[in-house]
Parts: C-alpha cells; sequence; structure tokens
C-alpha cells in the first residue's frame, strides 16, 4: 500500500540559512501562510475522496523548517492537525525540518503532539559540499539528530540531493551509503535543479556550476535507489513534486523523473541476462509495460544496438516490478 500525505506547505518560515539551490516558492507555487483553518480544510478535502484510506494518510508540514518556526505558530499547526489524529480522520502528522533545529525539548513537543514521522534534509554527507551550499550544518548534525529521532521512536526519513555544487558522483554514492548507515525508514532522492533568483542560479550563469545531464542524473539516482531498496529502505521520491514553468533555469528536470529511473534499472538488469544476437520476450506486470520499453522505446532501441531483438508481453499474473525473460526462435 502507497503513502499518501495531506501536504501543508510552510513556505521558507524558520530557515536560518539561505542554501544555494532553494527558493521555495518556485518549488511549491505557494507564498500564502498556513494556519489551523488551512489544516482543517485540507483534511476536509482529502478524506471526501473515494480512494482516501485514513490508515494510509499523514498530515504533512513541508516546505520549511518546521521545527525552526516560532513556536506558538508551530504549535497552532499542531494542534489543528492533531484534532484529527484524536477522531481518526488521519493516522498521524509528518513534519520537514533541518538536521540542526532537532533536540529532546523539540521532540518531546512533537510527541505530545501526536507527530509520528520527521524528515530531515540531509542534502549531503559531504562537509564540503554542505559548506559550498551554505547548508550551515555538518554531517555529524544528520547523524545526532537521526538517533534521536530514533531513540525517541519516531519514523525517521531523510532527503539527499544529487548533483549539488562542489559534488561529484562518488560523492552522492557515499552520501547514499551514509544515510543507509543510519537505517531511515524513508529517504527521498532529488537531483539538483538550479531555480531562478537562486546563488546557483549565479554559479550557473557564471559558468561555475554545470549541472548534470538528464541522463547522468538518471542513471545516478536509479543505482542510489537499488541502493536503498536492497537494504529494505523505502524511497518513497525521487525527484521534485512539481516547479513553476518560468522559474527553470538548468538542470535535470522531468515530470517523470522516477519512471526513467526504473526504466533504467530494467536495462542495467536486463544487461547482465541478455545475450547478442538472440531475441527474447519480456513478460511483465501491465503497469510495467511503459517502464519496461523506456521513454520513446529508449530501452528496446538500447538493445537493438546490441543485436537483441525484444518483445514485451503484458501478463496479468506476473507481479508488479517482477518480469520473466524467455528466449524465442
Amino acid at each position: 500500500m502507497s503513502h499518501a500525505n495531506i501536504s501543508i506547505f510552510v513556505p521558507h518560515l524558520g530557515c536560518p540559512h539561505q542554501c544555494s539551490f532553494c527558493n521555495q516558492r518556485h518549488i511549491t507555487g505557494c507564498t500564502t501562510i498556513p494556519n489551523a483553518k488551512t489544516v482543517h480544510d485540507a483534511v476536509k478535502i482529502a478524506t471526501s475522496s473515494k480512494n482516501y484510506i485514513t490508515s494510509n494518510a499523514e498530515i504533512a508540514f513541508f516546505g520549511g523548517s518546521f521545527t525552526a518556526i516560532d513556536r506558538n505558530y508551530m504549535c497552532e499547526l499542531l494542534e489543528a492537525a492533531c484534532e484529527h489524529i484524536k477522531n481518526k480522520s488521519v493516522a498521524g502528522i509528518r513534519v520537514s525540518t533541518r538536521p540542526d533545529c532537532i533536540d529532546e525539548s523539540v521532540l518531546t513537543l512533537l510527541k505530545k503532539y501526536g507527530v509520528t514521522s520527521i524528515e530531515l534534509g540531509a542534502q549531503s554527507m559531504c562537509d564540503r559540499v554542505l559548506s559550498a551550499n551554505n547548508r550551515g550544518h555538518v554531517a555529524e548534525d544528520v547523524v545526532n539528530a537521526s538517533k534521536l529521532i530514533k531513540d525517541f521512536g519516531f519514523s525517521l526519513g531523510l532527503q539527499m540531493m544529487t548533483g549539488l555544487y562542489k559534488s561529484s558522483k562518488e560523492e552522492d554514492l557515499y552520501t547514499a551509503d551514509k544515510i543507509i548507515e543510519l537505517c531511515p525508514d524513508t529517504v527521498r532522492i532529488y537531483p539538483t535543479i538550479t531555480l531562478k533568483d537562486t546563488y546557483l542560479e549565479r554559479l550557473y550563469l557564471s559558468g561555475d556550476y554545470v549541472p548534470p545531464s538528464l541522463d547522468d542524473a538518471v542513471m545516478l539516482a536509479a543505482i542510489i535507489e537499488d541502493k536503498f531498496e536492497k537494504h529494505s529502505i523505502n524511497v518513497i521520491r525521487i525527484g521534485l513534486h512539481s516547479i513553476e514553468e518560468d522559474s527553470y533555469v538548468a538542470g535535470p528536470w522531468h515530470p517523470a523523473f522516477r519512471e526513467l529511473c526504473e526504466s533504467f534499472k530494467y536495462r542495467i538488469e536486463f544487461d547482465t541476462l541478455l545475450v547478442s544476437g538472440k531475441n527474447y520476450n519480456i513478460y511483465v506486470n501491465p503497469s510495467d509495460v511503459s517502464k519496461t520499453i523506456g521513454q520513446n522505446r529508449s530501452n528496446i532501441d538500447y538493445f537493438n544496438s546490441k543485436n537483441i531483438k525484444l518483445k514485451i508481453i503484458q501478463d496479468n499474473s506476473i507481479n508488479k516490478s517482477q518480469y520473466r525473460i524467455e528466449e524465442v526462435n
């Protein structure tokens, strides 16, 4: 069963630093400040959906450093959210914050209001990269905050970014490995996108920052996703939800970024199993057909270039993400 959020955006409130890549308005399109009524209205809309499942839903406060905002304002939002836990409209509350804005007093307060999940914007586990992107914290803050969150019994989520200024493929893979050591329950992988009105935009325009290509970003995210999945860590998002159309400057933005990653993972796996000069039928669940074929038939064309002919066949008896390969004459 997939996870569902009733998302409340708290745009750039509480953040003590202006990170190189960050312009929350362009990411969320949100400029208004939410209040208790916003929370109640969002829950009302969500619960009116015929597909709504209470056991699968959390009210999620995203967009800013939630535990760094004004304490009274934070409590106003939490009190509103907590009402819906008490009346069993939602299963829990999820908040997103910075690793250096977590301590025992904050966690005690969050526990009081029924918060169940805390996500930390780790972004990188390399201090040099964190400093270059004006994060204002070090990797050890992520380690300490993660341990404290788990000790208090919260579900831990960690967010990482690939392709940051001054980072490299090797450092991004290192970040993934260090995150695995922290044993989070969930992770998000965000390829860096250059947005207007950010420090990263200035670096890009000056030539100091060169963003990765879409293909390179997809390949790296697919490798990292595979790492997390092999350690039973749930990857709940790959790529930004959305950005404003006029905010994009550069970088590997694609509205179906995760599907591109899933498609590339099929290519990697088939590459180890298929033999040049032979033909194959590959049976997959109907929901996986487009991923297996690849966008614009990219996987079919790739294997054609290696003298391997593929035919992708729908089979309802195959579970999602599984397949069966049959060699044909």
